[in-house]
């Protein structure tokens, strides 16, 4: 309920937070407020809807996902399949593999309807069968959640101040004259100020969501420390992936079940999870970090906020919490 209360209170901030500064904006400009707040609105709205409808052909070129049916490929179909039917789902979303040899899962779509479960090839040569279905239990919970709609819905509110910011720095917005351009002046610098921070708080939303479908994959039936050990050998397997292929994901990243990028500083922290060093972390290895203490540094701290994933170390001691 706290993960919920937490996002609840951010799309409020994020609305309060746009709603005054569009208002301040006509202010500054000599627009009537509340129609100034309209038509920014509505341009927002009309470039939320060109990303919505590309999205998904822009994840899949990226990734060069194939869907597949269940004649090609049974027992990934019926893992998501089963996943699916455990979430609530009516219909199992489409099923795609993606041949990249970097381990990691995405689910993403325009709406509950037309979701879509995406594996990379890397994740299946690295993952167990339970671990697996633990990681699907966790992407199905990003659909049932309406994860991809509801953060698409808070980058609205840093893709207004970075078009005011553009437009009033480079003067395609507003009066340049000299009565008007300390105002203008005004504006742009608090439009980049406002898209620095609501940038950081989508990152935070996305970060909640991500701890919300790991609690998610445990309350349809995977158990914790399941999704915990998957979780530790992405680390791994990430950090082990050429530097060129991360980069060549970077835009899609945040789809990811985990941060690629950050996988190299993560993996040395998580070393001390897997006590018996066997490369997974087992139910006992989960309970015993339950009762741990976790430490976090500072500058792992700065990185997470900016990061769409929470510090790993944090998120397996959640799902430790979730253990019975």
């Amino acid at each position: 309920m706290w993960l919920q209360a937490r996002m609840y209170m951010l799309v409020g901030l994020m609305f309060v937070i746009i709603y005054g500064f569009l208002l301040f904006v006509g202010a500054a400009l000599g627009y009537s407020g509340q129609s100034f707040v309209n038509y920014t609105l509505i341009i927002a709205l009309g470039l939320l809807f060109v990303q919505y409808m590309i999205g998904p052909k822009t994840v899949e070129s990226s990734m060069h996902v194939r869907y597949i049916t269940e004649g090609e490929d049974p027992k990934l179909y019926k893992m998501v399949e089963e996943q699916a039917r455990k979430a609530g789902l009516k219909k199992t979303p489409k099923v795609g593999v993606s041949p990249t040899p970097m381990p990691n899962a995405f689910a993403f779509g325009r709406s509950i309807g037309d979701s879509r479960v995406c594996v990379t090839q890397g994740i299946r040569n690295l993952l167990s069968d339970d671990e697996l279905k633990a990681v699907i239990g966790h992407e199905i919970s990003h659909i049932t959640h309406r994860d991809m709609a509801i953060i698409t819905l808070l980058s609205a509110v840093p893709m207004i101040a970075y078009y005011m910011y553009v437009s009033m720095a480079w003067g395609g917005m507003g009066r340049r004259d000299s009565r008007d351009s300390g105002g203008t002046f005004a504006v742009a610098i608090v439009a980049l100020i406002i898209y620095f921070i609501t940038n950081l708080l989508v990152m935070y939303g996305s970060r909640i969501r991500e701890y919300y479908a790991d609690k998610g994959s445990a309350e349809i039936g995977n158990e914790p420390h399941h999704l915990a050990s998957a979780l530790y050998k992405l680390v791994y397997g990430n950090a082990k992936t050429p530097k060129s292929e991360l980069q060549r994901v970077e835009g899609v990243k945040a789809f990811f079940l985990n941060d690629p990028t950050r996988a190299r500083e993560e993996f040395n922290q998580l070393t001390e999870v897997d006590r018996d060093m066997s490369g997974s972390i087992d139910r006992d290895e989960l309970a015993f970090l339950r009762q741990s203490h976790v430490r976090v540094s500072s500058s792992e701290s700065l990185m997470e906020l900016m990061s769409t994933h929470p510090n790993m170390l944090k998120r397996i001691k959640h799902l430790s919490e979730l253990a019975k």
